[in-house]
Parts: C-alpha cells; sequence; structure tokens
C-alpha cells in the first residue's frame, strides 16, 4: 500500500519514471522550483501564525493581512494549517499514524455545524492554471473528520494575482469523487507490486526535468 498525497500523485500521473526516482528512490533531486516554494512555505506560514496565534505579518508579506483578517471572521471553529490523513478504507486517521493512506493539510479550515469554509493559498501570478482538484480531497478528507458537515465551501486565494476560485463540494458526491482518485491510486499500486515505473513522456522532458539520464529528456 503506498501513501500518498495530492502532489505526490499528480507527480505519478505525470511520469511514473519521474515519480519514482523523485520519491522512491531517492537518488536525485528536483532543484527548478526551490526558490518559489520556499517563498510559499514562508507565505503559509506567516498566514497561520497570524491567524492562529496573533503573531504580526513580516512586512515583506503584509498584503496577505487583509484576506487573513477575513477568514478570522469566519463563524465556527479555526484551523490553520491543519493536517489530515485517511486509511485506505477512507476512514479518518491521524496525519502519521501508521494506517495512514493519504495525507493533505488545509491552510485554512472553519467548521461551523454542517458547513465547513476551506481556502488554500496560492503564491502563483496567475490563476489561469487552477486546479481544485485538491480542493476535493480535502473536502472528502473533511467529511471523514468531521462527520456533520454536509457542504464545504472551498476556495484556492491566489494572494499574488488577487484572484479567488470557488467550488462547493456536498457529501453526497462522495462516491462519484473519489473514483478518479482510486483509479489512479490502482495504477501506483501495481507500479510498487510489480516493480515497474515505465516513462511517460510530457511537457517537463524538454528542459525540466531532473532525470537527465531517461532517454526522453532534452537536456541529455
Amino acid at each position: 500500500m503506498a501513501t500518498w498525497s495530492y502532489s505526490s500523485i499528480n507527480l505519478f500521473k505525470q511520469c511514473p519514471r519521474k515519480y519514482y526516482r523523485l520519491r522512491v528512490s531517492k537518488d536525485i533531486k528536483e532543484d527548478e522550483y526551490v526558490e518559489h516554494l520556499i517563498y510559499g512555505n514562508e507565505v503559509h506560514k506567516a498566514a497561520e501564525e497570524y491567524g492562529r496565534d496573533g503573531t504580526p505579518i513580516p512586512e515583506k508579506f503584509i498584503y496577505i493581512k487583509q484576506y487573513v483578517d477575513t477568514l478570522i471572521e469566519s463563524p465556527g471553529d479555526k484551523y490553520y494549517e491543519h493536517k489530515m490523513g485517511l486509511t485506505q478504507d477512507l476512514d479518518a486517521c491521524g496525519f502519521m499514524d501508521k494506517g495512514v493512506w493519504w495525507r493533505g493539510i488545509a491552510d485554512f479550515l472553519a467548521i461551523n455545524g454542517k458547513e465547513a469554509v476551506l481556502v488554500d493559498y496560492k503564491t502563483g501570478k496567475s490563476a489561469r492554471y487552477a486546479d481544485t482538484a485538491q480542493l476535493e480531497l480535502l473536502a472528502l478528507a473533511i467529511f471523514a473528520h468531521f462527520p456533520d458537515v454536509q457542504i464545504v465551501r472551498a476556495g484556492l486565494l491566489f494572494v499574488v494575482s488577487k484572484e479567488f476560485i470557488e467550488v462547493e463540494i456536498i457529501r453526497d458526491s462522495q462516491a462519484h469523487l473519489w473514483k478518479p482518485w482510486l483509479k489512479v491510486t490502482d495504477q501506483l499500486d501495481a507500479c510498487f507490486e510489480n516493480d515497474t515505473w515505465n516513462p511517460s513522456p510530457n511537457f517537463t522532458c524538454r528542459k525540466f526535468c531532473p532525470v537527465t539520464d531517461c532517454e526522453h529528456n532534452g537536456r541529455r
């Protein structure tokens, strides 16, 4: 049984061989976007500490204050960088539990009776390629961890471009939403079982993929 997250399964879908080298054998590292990742992590930390503890936001990130202030006013119990896990039976479990199958972190979560507000911060310069699938996964975890919640009002908050992409996920849609994820996790399990990690040529091969010894890599 492979443990997975939204980011790891997307990597697998992009290219099983790339996934294997980065996440399983770990004999190479992806350094192309390190600076971007560091910046994003710092923004998330600033929002978390300000929202949860009232810690002043560093001046270079002060532009996010207006957004976090709005979220703080959300009714209900609020959670910041809330870690959730699921077992393979789709039951709630701890993030680091022995039987954890899926892991995810909600940047901001407010639980108010039958409703939940879920927000994921994005530091990209545009929402043009926004993918709400991550919100669906987190909503599925919320339904498992908070049995009273019937609807999740979720959004991707692009704090740099000042855009907000909204979706609503209802509890009754769980079976439908799980189908594509279970299909790809079955494929991931098969790769582990057969120890077969075939490459899948994609747009990163030309000059972005760190697997430089692959026959499809454009930087060879």
